[in-house]
């Protein structure tokens, strides 16, 4: 609602808020691309899934190491096992995620619905903490490891000694400045990385599965070993699913998957409310990407369990963090090595933008509607600064240093993924379909195991995430409070019987008394109008229009506004509201009456009785308490011309 003009913004922030929507007047979009969705085409859904899958795919950079570092001669089995946790849970979870929220929200959408409130709010903001631990440590750890590879490279290792941070701290930069520049294009630049480095990653398979299989005793040493250590494959499975926490990293790649939905095309005869052409090719693209991961997932982890000795995979090693470019640089020589090398790189700075379009999809949708961030949190720019800045932050705590960092990337993934799966199974349990329930149900089960184990053996992960809990609470209650007074009715519509009432109103003064609806009964329509003519010595003649507000949950920020009018018992007029905020619901009543009539609106109060503070937090939490002097802030910092400021009277 615009009551007032501003000067024009300078060129620099035009730019940075270029492409600023506001979601609640319309649903307007916001993201990588900062375009109103009506008029984003989209993408295929296989380049998406190169967007997405510059994250997934990356993880063969350094998943294959984790898993021989965990699991050791056992590494290929466990892998198995994560590869039947992917397609038989995670893959079937987030399918039905795509469908159940398909704008790119997730789960946490759908869990949102479930709570309405303060607690809502709360469950809300402490899974966008988790979702913040899981998207920004993507683009800190993958930066780092992209560093780690460079350095390790043969011919750079002399040069780079040493400089890991200043690399890391490089690369992510670089990549808020991709994102400052725009982001749609570079879908193409995802596409030709994720291209060459599977095929890449082909030949070092094909060409490791040569040696093993014209090595012979490679495979006898290996499984001669296995039995030796483990006895028999039962006790292989068990000792498997035990460290199967510690391979959590390779099921990351789902939730950016979901959350770069709005990215994907889909059909010419979709519309918002259903999007079918999307869904339909989303699940294609988690499809793809899934199956694509698990046949790498298994190969490399054999090639590297059964090649590479057991002490480069440890600290210090040749192969630590970089089993396959290890191969690489051993089989094919330090020439494809080195372009090995620059390929995964590239693919690994790159996992960060996947990880960059999820946090400019998810934040903006929630933080800004709560009123938990400022307006310009809607826009791409003020954003990707403030994660490059928080990515900064990360990447000099943790040292530019991979595996403490791989602790709590595990538990954002793994927080995510067990809360999709809880939603999923209440989803299925609410459409009565009792076999998807059960499923979902198990598979929530297995994920909240690895999630717990995950915590006990590297409770650093959650501690960090707590932190970002924190951060998030404290920033988004600060925000709320700063914008406590902010107009925040976005639209305001009168059925015929108020439009009716306004334009009778504006052949003379136009006076509204601000009511709290008890009984409404003829006697306290009577009373509350001699009770407002005695307190400010107004004349009989003078008529007035009642305002009643009901509430509605509190916690919500931003909603338009729907004025219906009626006359109780044949002689009082007034006009009834549904609004989270009494004074901003008058507020906006009062402008819109305004603007409307051209005529200066009055409305009257009594005073609230109580302790100013205490009706503040009232007014705050609960959006209602000292409701006179509020509407006349929220008209103040709407309307700076007092001349052309609604009036407010209180006696």
């Amino acid at each position: 609602m615009a009551t007032t003009e501003h000067p024009p913004p300078s060129r620099l922030r035009a730019w940075m808020l270029e492409g600023l929507s506001d979601m609640g007047k319309g649903g307007g979009h916001t993201g990588p691309d900062a375009q109103p969705e009506a008029a984003h085409k989209g993408q295929r859904w296989w380049r998406v899934m190169c967007l997405t899958g510059v994250d997934y795919f990356s993880t063969l950079g350094y998943q294959p190491g984790i898993a021989a570092l965990a699991a050791g001669l056992l590494s290929p089995i466990a892998t198995i096992v994560l590869v039947i946790v992917t397609l038989a849970g995670a893959l079937p979870v987030y399918r039905r995620v795509a469908e159940e929220s398909p704008h790119g929200e997730g789960s946490i959408a759908m869990l949102e619905r479930l709570l309405s409130f303060w607690q809502g709010k709360l469950f809300v903001l402490t899974l966008l903490g988790f979702a913040a631990t899981d998207f920004l440590i993507t683009i800190t750890l993958s930066a780092a490891d992209a560093s780690t590879h460079l350095i390790e490279n043969p011919h750079l290792t002399s040069t780079l000694h040493g400089q890991q941070m200043i690399i890391t701290l490089l690369l992510v930069a670089l990549l808020g400045a991709v994102f400052l520049k725009g982001f749609l294009e570079a879908i193409g630049v995802a596409v030709a990385l994720v291209a060459a480095y599977l095929a890449l990653n082909t030949i070092v398979v094909i060409v490791g599965m040569w040696h093993v299989l014209t090595a012979g005793h490679v495979v006898t040493d290996w499984t001669s070993a296995l039995t030796t250590e483990h006895g028999n494959i039962f006790a292989m499975i068990g000792v498997s699913l035990l460290v199967f926490p510690k391979l959590a990293l390779g099921l990351s790649g789902f939730e950016t998957g979901v959350a770069v939905m709005p990215h994907v095309q889909g059909d010419p005869d979709d519309t918002e409310e259903n999007p079918r052409g999307r869904i339909r090719d989303t699940k294609k693209l988690l499809t793809t990407a899934a199956l694509i991961m698990s046949v790498f997932l298994i190969a490399t982890s054999f090639i590297t369990t059964v090649l590479i000795p057991e002490n480069e995979f440890k600290p210090g090693g040749q192969a630590n963090g970089r089993a396959l470019a290890y191969l690489a640089h051993e089989y094919l020589g330090n020439a494809f090595g080195t372009v090995y090398d620059l390929s995964t790189i590239a693919i690994l700075w790159f996992a960060g933008a996947s990880a960059m379009a999820g946090l400019l999809n998810l934040m903006p949708r929630y933080l800004p509607r709560y009123g938990m961030a400022p307006h310009w949190a809607r826009a791409v720019r003020p954003m990707v600064i403030v994660f490059t800045l928080i990515a900064f932050l990360v990447t000099w705590l943790f040292d530019a240093n991979v595996d403490a960092q791989g602790g709590a990337y595990a538990t954002g993934v793994l927080v995510l993924m067990s809360s999709a799966a809880i939603a999923v199974t209440i989803a299925a349990r609410r459409a009565a379909q009792r076999g998807w329930t059960i499923g979902f149900a198990v598979v929530s089960a297995v994920l909240l195991y690895v999630t717990v184990a995950n915590v006990v053996e590297r409770p650093d992960g959650v501690k960090i995430g707590a932190c970002f809990i924190v951060g998030i609470i404290l920033v988004s209650l600060l925000s709320r409070l700063a914008r406590a007074f902010e107009l925040r009715v976005t639209s305001v519509t009168l059925d015929d019987m108020a439009e009716r009432f306004v334009r009778d109103m504006a052949s003379r003064k136009i006076r509204f008394i601000a009511n709290e609806p008890d009984a409404r009964d003829k006697a306290e329509y009577r009373d509350k109008i001699d009770q407002i003519r005695a307190d400010n010595d107004m004349p009989e003649q003078e008529d007035f229009v009642f305002v009643e507000v009901t509430l509605t949950d509190p916690s919500e920020f931003e909603a338009g506004l729907t004025v219906r009018g009626e006359v109780l018992h044949n002689r009082y007029r007034v006009l009834t509201l549904e609004s989270a905020s009494i004074p901003n619901a008058l507020a906006a009543l009062l402008l819109h009456v305004r603007d409307e009539t051209r005529c200066i609106p009055h409305i009257y109060f009594e005073w609230t009785e109580g302790n100013p503070f205490a009706n503040f937090l009232r007014f705050f939490l609960f959006g209602q308490g000292e409701v006179a002097p509020v509407t006349r802030e929220v008209l103040r910092e709407a309307e700076p011309d007092r001349p052309r400021r609604p009036r407010v009277h209180t006696g």
